[in-house]
């Protein structure tokens, strides 16, 4: 259905939908069982990330207009507009509990929001060059942070301050993970590498080498 590339794609909490979005400009909402298209919203620039919220009442996508839109995930209906970013929007996290989005930008910065009410609760500001990844512990007390500027950043989410900044990669870090106890943290990137970092000291544990393109996802089994 779509009629260019898919930069991003989610599922439903419950496993029965599927959302994607890409650069043709538009959000799809798949039903799983059969692969049929159930909804579709276009807008006036690229789609770069979508997410659904872990509590299902959420669906959200990033724009290259520098908005976040927040639908509600049963009618497709956008409740809200979220602005403030000052270049695209590249990236998008829910916390577990679903009360907190984060974005990440081109403007090298994240902002975090309410999801209720599409409030603004901080900037974090540190990284020097574009945030395309984000993903929150799984006790939602921490945001991790990869950009182009090599780094991964560890982030108190109550108060915003920076607990640690990670400065093994030699390229854009394209993904962060969570392990599900909240241990570790996983970052990948241009470098072709992975690499886990211990989150309470920052430590990292091991490099893990041996693709022959960048790495641009990552996950933990269960």
């Amino acid at each position: 259905g779509h009629r260019g590339a898919v930069r991003s794609v989610s599922f439903s909490p419950d496993g029965r939908w599927l959302a994607s979005g890409g650069l043709d400009k538009t959000v799809r909402v798949w039903e799983v069982e059969t692969g049929n298209t159930v909804r579709s919203r276009s807008g006036a620039r690229e789609v770069s990330a979508v997410s659904f919220s872990g509590d299902g009442r959420w669906l959200a996508w990033a724009s290259w207009d520098g908005t976040v839109r927040l639908a509600h995930a049963g009618t497709g209906e956008v409740q809200r507009t979220l602005r403030g970013h000052t270049g695209e929007v590249l990236a998008l996290a829910f916390s577990p509990d679903s009360r907190w989005l984060a974005s990440g930008s081109w403007d090298d910065t994240m902002r975090l929001w309410e999801a209720a009410t599409g409030r603004p609760l901080r900037v974090l500001k540190g990284h020097k060059d574009y945030v395309p990844t984000l993903a929150f512990s799984p006790d939602g007390r921490w945001l991790a942070s990869g950009s182009a500027d090599t780094t991964v950043k560890i982030w108190e989410v109550a108060s915003g301050a920076e607990l640690w900044t990670l400065s093994r990669h030699s390229g854009v870090v394209y993904a962060v993970a969570f392990s599900p106890d909240g241990r570790w943290l996983a970052s990948g990137g241009w470098d072709r590498t992975i690499r886990l970092w211990e989150v309470a000291t920052g430590r990292e544990y091991r490099t893990l080498e041996g693709h022959e393109a960048q790495v641009s996802a990552l996950a933990f089994s269960p």
